[in-house]
């Protein structure tokens, strides 16, 4: 028998490596000359570093660059000098999670530090940069990073802007000449989940600004900015940001890595696949055993079980899920291709104790699968 293990993480209680080990622990009890292939995955957010990592052969890279507000600041990414692949998460250097609640102010904030991260990459020799771009402080439609990889914003009066939010509207002109001589030369590929607009009503300032920090006045103000710096790249570049779907992710970086760093926006779920070369690892596999925290209606909504789902199906290899709670129907589980579900807690307890015992629960519930399908 050929398992495959690719779960995404049990947040708070287990690592996708952690899992992978617990439930190659049960299967063995039934099968001890299974073979056993182990792929954790995730889908773009929290833990997504450590996975990527793993695959890229990556080490952690700390430099110093400039926080949302301009601070200095030590943020990390991940370069495989082996593979010249860098892994770059924009939240170490222009997340909320560098902001205390009281300074969120995407009028004033920007991107400029994830630049200053895909800068150094670059000078190292990345030839694929990957950037994962949720949890952002930002609405400055990718201004700063690409400001910091010398591209200059200009004002009516050919005056250079400081890139940060409310200075979108005041963009005239793009300089793009001094641009860093490699950003031509290397792939980039954007983890994005989110289909908005780049402005409107469904656009990033509309449904983002409000949790980082912008009035109802300043939502407007922000959108009108977004729109005035997606005419200025049209006539630029002869991009239409506002018919790209995404391009509103993250404040506008969705939009931004497309015009200024040709990115390709990718679902965080299919890049970390391709990344672990997935497809190929389920080849011929009898069983893919998933599983995550919780298991409910938002599961195949981009989330990691749904892109297995989605490979398991092309191959015709059933797949079954332990989680950590389940919430679905039992029609939901036969529509969303689920074979085998399982919650893996045993008994009463509270939410505590569950997750402190998720490893043996786990174990024990691969066991009980194995031993049902023998």
């Amino acid at each position: 028998m050929k398992f495959v293990i690719a779960p995404d993480k049990f947040k708070g209680s287990l690592t996708g490596f952690e899992f992978c080990d617990a439930v190659e622990e049960g299967i063995r009890m039934v099968f001890k000359d299974a073979e056993i292939v182990k792929k954790p995955l995730a889908d773009g957010g929290d833990g997504t570093m450590e996975v990527v990592k793993h695959y890229i052969k990556g080490e952690t890279v700390t430099i110093t660059v400039n926080d949302p507000l301009f601070r200095p600041i030590n943020a990390s990414y991940l370069y495989s000098d082996e593979t010249k692949i860098a892994y770059i998460e924009m939240a170490e250097a222009s997340g909320l999670k560098l902001l205390n609640v009281d300074e969120f102010d995407c009028m004033e904030t920007t991107t400029y530090g994830m630049g200053e991260l895909i800068y150094d990459a670059l000078e190292k020799g990345a030839t694929e940069i990957i950037l994962g771009i949720g949890g952002s402080a930002t609405n400055d439609g990718g201004m700063g990073m690409a400001n910091a990889l010398g591209y200059r914003f200009l004002d009516e009066n050919e005056q250079e802007l400081s890139p940060i939010g409310k200075n979108l509207s005041k963009v005239r002109t793009i300089d793009d000449s001094n641009k860093h001589n490699q950003l031509d030369l290397v792939t980039f590929k954007v983890a994005c989940d989110v289909t908005n607009p780049f402005y409107g009503l469904q656009g990033a300032a509309y449904i983002y600004g409000a949790q980082k920090g912008a009035s109802e006045k300043e939502i407007i103000f922000l959108d009108q900015g977004l729109c005035n710096f997606s005419e200025i790249i049209k006539k630029h570049y002869k991009i239409d940001l506002q018919n790209i779907s995404g391009a509103g992710a993250a404040g506008g970086v969705g939009g931004g890595a497309l015009v200024f760093l040709n990115g390709e926006l990718i679902s965080g779920n299919n890049l970390v696949k391709e990344l672990a070369d997935f497809d190929k690892a389920i080849k011929n596999a009898d069983w893919i055993i998933t599983g995550e925290g919780q298991l409910d209606e938002q599961t195949l909504s981009g989330k990691t079980i749904d892109g297995v789902i989605t490979s398991a199906k092309l191959h015709k290899i059933p797949v079954a899920a332990l989680c950590g709670s389940v919430s679905i129907t039992v029609a939901q589980q036969q529509e969303f291709g689920l074979a085998y579900v399982a919650s893996i807690v045993r008994g009463i307890s509270t939410l505590k104790q569950a997750m402190e015992q998720s490893n043996d629960n786990l174990a024990n519930a691969a066991f009980n699968f194995a031993s049902l399908i023998k």
